[in-house]
């Protein structure tokens, strides 16, 4: 989707109390208006080396689209496949550098070694290898990747000593005085990809025996995006729209699903919303170290297992969002007023911003639009299905 816009003075960057860094709006928004578009400093698949890629779902390596027709590999491995000249010839001097190609052939190389661990380690050890090239083809993105959430101190130790002894294997460090293959250094990048990663995804199968699940066909680093705060009823929304054939079709689109005041804070959902609560504060300890506790948490809390358990959820996506507001429906951590008896206070957000469709759990919100007033139509962040909601 192509957004003419310029979002550079719609949000700043400050510290929010028992949060760290957030991102709050200068002025009040719309919903349905995009608050930003963001552009990754680091790409790197999530394909396992394991797999074969399928000829349904075969990736360019530069971009992420999905290749449609003849692609075009890099000359000197066979391994990597790009949809155009251009994308190969981007690629070399930046994401496919000669030193990360002779890395990956390496790293696949050592596919027997690598097969007696998780599948995690080896996508860790990819992400290790676009952080490291990073660091030489972009110094200052690399020192912003090591300045974002993320504490080297909590991850696991055996873990590390591993991922140290894959990367090192491979070839000898990027050409940078100083630079190492540190513990420390592993540590302290293996905590940032954990915190602050976005998936870009595979096309959403909605049928049934597939449970609506998305795989993941990429990772990315997203410098103003990654300071985005979590909220289980979000006031934003995150779009992404890789196999269009625009440029920029890896950024993040953000846009607001609801009208929020000036200096409110702007969130979003890690995750799809229907998550019932044990599952949310589960995910939300184990994968990004806290414990949420936001107005629908603390309602949520109150329930009893059973009743969390009437929510469906889907654990495949990484960082997607959700939330709304027409008649004055308040933003995170405030209660929805609703007529409908229940003791749920959000529930009118369920009914309007959710995605209908079987098997999808997506978020809508509104397109934009190019006067004051939000668009009717609502575009789901999953399956990218329009809803006119003209009789809400």
């Amino acid at each position: 989707m192509s957004v003419g816009v310029n979002t550079e003075t719609l949000v700043r960057i400050e510290e929010i109390q028992g949060r760290g860094r957030g991102l709050v709006c200068t002025q009040p928004l719309r919903g349905g208006q995009v608050v930003l578009i963001d552009s990754p400093i680091l790409l790197y698949s999530a394909l396992p080396l394991t797999k074969q890629q399928d000829s349904t779902f075969l990736y360019c390596d530069k971009c992420f689209k999905t290749i449609q027709s003849a692609s075009v590999s890099c000359p000197t491995c066979s391994h990597h496949q790009f949809c155009s000249p251009s994308c190969l010839s981007a690629a070399l001097s930046s994401s496919h550098t000669p030193w990360v190609c002779q890395s990956l052939t390496r790293l696949r190389q050592n596919l027997d070694f690598l097969q007696h661990h998780c599948v995690e380690r080896q996508i860790q050890a990819r992400f290790l290898i676009a952080a490291c090239n990073l660091a030489f083809v972009s110094p200052s993105d690399f020192q912003f990747l090591l300045s974002l959430q993320g504490r080297a101190e909590d991850e696991d130790p055996g873990t590390v000593q591993f991922l140290r002894s894959v990367i090192s294997s491979l070839c000898p460090p990027p050409p940078i005085e100083g630079f190492s293959f540190s513990l420390e250094l592993i540590a302290a990048l293996v905590a940032k990809d954990k915190f602050n990663a976005f998936g870009l995804m595979e096309p959403l199968n909605l049928n049934e025996e597939n449970g609506g699940q998305r795989s993941v066909r990429a990772y990315g680093i997203y410098p103003k995006a990654a300071l985005f705060n979590h909220d289980c009823l979000p006031n934003a929304c995150r779009f992404d729209y890789v196999d269009t054939a625009n440029n920029g079709n890896t950024d993040i689109i953000v846009r607001m699903i609801h009208d929020v005041p000036q200096g409110r804070e702007i969130c979003l959902s890690y995750f799809p919303v229907n998550n019932n609560y044990s599952t949310r504060q589960k995910r939300l300890l184990e994968d990004y170290g806290f414990t949420c506790d936001c107005d629908r948490c603390k309602v949520e809390a109150t329930w009893s297992d059973e009743e969390g358990d009437s929510d469906n959820g889907d654990d495949n996506e990484a960082m997607e969002e959700d939330v709304d507001e027409p008649m004055e429906v308040p933003s995170n951590g405030e209660d929805i007023d609703n007529d409908n008896g229940t003791d749920f206070p959000h529930a009118y957000f369920f009914l309007k911003y959710m995605c209908t469709r079987n098997n999808c759990w997506g978020t809508l919100a509104p397109l934009p639009s190019s006067d004051a007033k939000p668009s009717n139509l609502l575009e789901c962040n999953a399956c990218g299905n329009v809803k006119n909601d003209e009789v809400c």
